[in-house]
């Protein structure tokens, strides 16, 4: 069951706050009921398949979960009428090609309405795409591979540890730009005044 639901298309977030865009729009009458794990599937001859549902292949936690676990492919079922005659059933499938090259795994990237597309673990296109204007079904041969990539080994924290240093240098240098800001002398032909001088009145 899918797990990572659209925001307002399949679940209203807050819906006691925000249920009135219910009214004005296309959201969603009632939350979808949302799955509770994802799951590794042995589909014969000692393969196993870790499946997706459409939005959640947005999501490389999510794909890495399924690698670790075991997938030697990973594959997303979707349906994208609703864009149909935009950019996003183009953008959709590429996303595909991230998840591959993120895990090492092929990645096959299926639609009833959409772009069907399938890539090799790399991330490389593997044979010719189905694009929103074919109705037809292609069998590919997909490219198996072994191994772990650093990102399933070592998850999210490489790119949060980064974000931590630069967000700490960016605080050390704006501390030091400010006492630098601070410490800077009076500009030349404008004479410190001491203690007891006082600025010249205008007279009467």
């Amino acid at each position: 069951d899918k797990m990572r639901l659209v925001p307002f298309g399949e679940y209203v977030p807050a819906r006691s706050l925000l249920g009135w865009a219910t009214s004005v729009g296309k959201a969603a009458g009632e939350d979808r009921m949302r799955g509770t794990e994802q799951v590794v599937m042995d589909v014969g001859h000692g393969l196993r398949i870790g499946p997706m549902v459409c939005f959640e292949s947005a999501f490389p936690d999510m794909s890495r979960h399924l690698a670790e676990d075991g997938a030697e492919v990973l594959l997303a079922q979707s349906s994208t009428s609703s864009f149909q005659h935009s950019w996003a059933p183009e953008q959709h499938a590429s996303l595909a090609a991230l998840r591959a090259a993120e895990t090492g795994r092929p990645m096959v990237h299926a639609t009833l309405t959409g772009v069907s597309a399938v890539y090799g673990p790399s991330g490389e296109r593997i044979g010719s795409r189905l694009g929103t204007d074919a109705s037809e079904a292609t069998v590919y041969e997909v490219p198996l591979a072994t191994g772990v990539t650093p990102y399933v080994r070592f998850g999210d924290w490489p790119v949060h540890g980064a974000l931590l240093v630069l967000a700490a240098l960016c605080l050390t240098e704006g501390a030091r730009a400010l006492r630098v800001r601070r410490s800077a002398p009076e500009p030349p032909g404008q004479p410190a005044r001491t203690a007891h001088e006082s600025p010249a009145r205008p007279g009467r």
